[in-house]
């Protein structure tokens, strides 16, 4: 084995003995033992008084908007007053959070999650319609939004009983519910409601699209976000340990550029809870853009980037002209995607005092998975990384569920006591999903002696587009709804910038008539934009088939992005 990879591995174990940090021992979850931290706190809410111990520090910053640690834990607090005396939540009770990335959206989490309320991020791209399934799934009556979600759930606000509490000034719209503001100033200087919750009780559900066609809610505890944080926690400080580190004084203060969504467990984990650990700073941007970016980075001295690849490849590209001071840059991760291995050479060679990394998790795991960064990432710029330490396992398994050798291609499982509990009100998806407490994520992989991961495929029918997952059957059910439609095939073409886009081939029934607009203005009424597809083909013939009578998609998605690449 490499010898700096051992003394990571080294430095992990050590750790994670009896009377370390990050000792471990088992818990039983659904009938399954896994490792478990000893030394997690109880439950999110006593997590989140990590905060007092920053209290002075930078907590947030956004547009003209700046709050301390101990102003946001205060807002939360008061908040979470208002939740269970104004409006009667108790534990188990579903909030949504439906906003842009702001201030308010990361009280509300900590809020909702500290009194044992289910917190649910929805997606803050989707239409009323996908909204309306949202509320119908999960039951939730109270939602954090701000106005431009508002708007869109005026139309079924009265039918799912919600109220609304409004992040912007709402007061010209007819809703039932209260401004996030004013709620603030009632209950100024409340303390943290005390609430009683377990481990493994639930505490959020984030929507997920799989290859099912509506999007799953994946129902997770609070141990199992725990288990995330303290798990990336530990490989931090195991990775300074090895490197002979970790004393030295930091010219800058941690700072974070908030640039993912939140409601997306990369933006909701690794970019926000995991900063509060360390008193890092989190500053959110209002919408991406690679010169606001590096406007951000020198103003307020960011030390840690992470989005989809698409944007480290803008904000890299941006910076090699760029005269401001960006030395203060030390980590450039990437996750929700596969960053082209040639991008990373780039990343380093332009920011100097920088290490490129890539994370790889899904919803189902709550983020967590493998990690690859600094010289190994530079080594293996194809790998997704290794698995982090020290309660999660990888396993690669044949069609029949046997483990594969090394080297071999197979489905990859993770068992880890950060998986989700079940996916919310579908048994039988979860009972696919998860066997034996292993979760079986979709993807095809290989492993290689050191313990690196390559994805190379996907079983399941989605598209990641930007970071975002598509379910192809969501848009095929979607396009087959306009009556001019006989056949429709929808799947994933390559992009340099987005990694994949949206394409579709379409047969009309006899007679019918559609143009790549009509069906664009069609779709727009029923998905958000970013699953519309991007290339549409009307064809004349029917869509080609395998011998079991299943569109060959493999055909048209190879034929069509070679049309692509032909016509530049």
């Amino acid at each position: 084995m490499n010898p700096e990879l051992k003394k990571f591995d080294d430095a992990a174990a050590q750790l994670t003995q009896p009377g370390q940090p990050f000792a471990l021992d088992s818990v039983e979850i659904g009938g399954v033992s896994y490792r478990n931290y000893a030394a997690m706190p109880a439950n999110l809410g006593a997590y989140f008084q990590v905060m007092l111990k920053h209290a002075d520090k930078d907590f947030a910053v956004y547009l003209d908007e700046r709050y301390t640690f101990a102003q946001g834990y205060q807002h939360a607090a008061e908040f979470a007053t208002a939740l269970v005396q104004r409006f009667g939540v108790g534990r188990g009770d579903r909030v949504a959070i439906l906003s842009r990335n702001n201030p308010q959206w990361m009280m509300s989490f900590i809020a909702a999650t500290s009194v044992g309320a289910v917190a649910v991020p929805m997606n803050g791209w989707w239409t009323t319609e996908e909204l309306d399934y949202g509320f119908a799934d999960s039951g939730a009556k109270i939602v954090v939004a701000d106005r431009a979600r508002v708007e869109r759930l005026l139309p079924i606000a009265a039918r799912h009983k919600l109220q609304i509490i409004a992040i912007d000034d709402c007061s010209d719209l007819d809703i039932t519910g209260a401004s996030f503001a004013d709620l603030l100033q009632q209950y100024a200087g409340a303390a943290m409601p005390e609430v009683e919750v377990a481990a493994d009780d639930p505490a959020s559900i984030m929507y997920t699209s799989g290859s099912t066609g509506h999007p799953k809610g994946a129902l997770s505890s609070h141990r199992g976000i725990l288990s995330a944080l303290y798990s990336w926690m530990l490989m931090g400080v195991a990775t300074k340990v090895a490197e002979g580190g970790g004393s030295g004084e930091e010219k800058f203060a941690p700072a974070a550029l908030i640039t993912i969504p939140l409601f997306h467990c990369t933006g909701s984990h690794s970019a926000f809870m995991l900063s509060l650990v360390v008193g890092r700073k989190m500053v959110i941007m209002h919408k991406w853009d690679a010169q606001e970016a590096l406007r951000l980075i020198e103003q307020e001295r960011i030390t840690w980037f992470n989005g989809v690849p698409t944007m480290s490849a803008e904000l890299q590209a941006a910076a090699e002209t760029t005269e401001r001071d960006v030395s203060s840059l030390t980590e450039i991760m990437a996750g929700g995607a596969a960053r082209p291995p040639d991008q990373v050479g780039k990343i380093v060679s332009t920011f100097k005092k920088s290490s490129a990394g890539i994370g790889y998790g899904l919803t189902e795991t709550n983020a967590l998975g493998a990690v690859n960064a600094g010289a190994f990432y530079m080594a293996n710029p194809n790998s997704t990384g290794r698995v982090v330490p020290a309660v999660t396992d990888f396993r690669i398994e044949g069609e029949n569920g046997q483990e594969l050798p090394l080297g071999e291609r197979g489905e990859l499982c993770i068992k880890s006591p950060a998986n989700i509990l079940c996916y919310w009100n579908k048994p039988e998806a979860t009972a696919e999903a998860f066997v034996n407490g292993w979760f079986h994520t979709g993807d095809v992989a290989y492993m290689d002696e050191e313990g690196f991961v390559y994805i190379v495929d996907r079983i399941k029918e989605i598209i990641i587009r930007g970071g975002e997952n598509i379910s192809c059957i969501e848009v095929e059910a979607a396009i087959y709804s306009h009556p001019a439609v006989c056949e429709a095939a929808v799947f994933g073409l390559p992009d340099e910038r987005l990694g994949e886009i949206v394409g579709a081939a379409i047969v009309l029934h006899e007679g019918a008539e559609m143009t790549s607009r009509d069906l664009h203005d069609f779709l727009a009424e029923h998905l958000a934009s970013f699953k519309i597809p991007a290339h549409t083909w009307f064809r004349a013939e029917p869509l080609p088939r395998i011998a079991s009578g299943k569109i060959f998609k493999r055909q048209l998605k190879a034929d069509y992005a070679l049309e692509l690449a032909a016509n530049g």
